[in-house]
């Protein structure tokens, strides 16, 4: 059995497709390839990919749909690919727990470069998931090796970034943390977004947890700076 990382690759388009499989084969990769959305969910489904790489516009079912899927039972990091003329919601995308979206064109070093970002976060991530790292407030509990959330003893439901925004804040009460050092630390370094991410998600938290200024926290905007995780008192 390979211990190469496999990609799957999720394109419709031959001529990219085949480029991409050069850049990442020649930088020790194994690449396995999907044309249609269909077609790449069960190609998931039968492997376990390390990464996925996910057209926006494909034949069958549409990448944001595969990715709904996707999410539904893995946590494997995905990277959205779309054209320049493609009308793509970097917002939604990201809400439905896309790790990353690139451009086309793109440089193979600029890809080569967000894949292997994307992965050293995964494997970052899993390393600090063994130690079950939990956070506890009054009425908050947050786990990030099960992405879980509790909020007044119920379960809430949050993407993987809504999770990561929460567990990154509250990990550093009243630390603040401007958008782009937001975008940074829970992103990457290389991630390539605006602050009107950060914006969406700080507005969902505080949609899942209202009322939490009675428990002696809040996620506090501060004016003109960004955001932190305050503890009163």
């Amino acid at each position: 059995m390979s211990d190469k990382q496999r990609i799957l690759l999720v394109d419709d388009d031959r001529n990219i497709s085949h480029l991409i499989r050069l850049y990442l084969e020649k930088e020790g990769y194994e690449v396995a390839e999907a044309a249609r959305g269909d077609d790449g969910l069960a190609a998931f489904r039968r492997q376990t990919p390390a990464l996925v790489l996910l057209d926006v516009m494909l034949p069958g079912v549409d990448g944001l749909e595969v990715l709904r899927e996707i999410r539904k039972t893995s946590k494997v990091p995905v990277i959205m690919l779309t054209a320049k003329d493609e009308t793509f919601d970097k917002v939604l995308g990201l809400e439905l727990g896309a790790d990353d979206y690139i451009t086309k064109p793109f440089e193979n070093k600029e890809l080569v470069a967000r894949v292997k970002a994307v992965l050293r976060r995964s494997v970052d991530g899993a390393a600090s998931d063994s130690a079950d790292d939990v956070l506890t407030f009054p009425s908050l509990t947050v786990s990030l090796a099960r992405y879980e959330v509790t909020y007044e003893a119920k379960p809430v439901e949050m993407p993987p970034k809504e999770l990561e925004v929460l567990y990154f804040l509250a990990s550093h009460p009243n630390m603040v943390f401007t958008r782009e050092q937001l975008l940074e630390r829970v992103w990457g370094f290389d991630f390539f977004g605006d602050s009107r991410t950060v914006d969406v998600h700080i507005k969902r938290l505080r949609e899942k947890l209202p009322g939490c200024e009675q428990y002696g926290w809040e996620i506090h905007t501060v004016w003109r700076v960004g955001y932190k995780f305050e503890i009163k008192g």
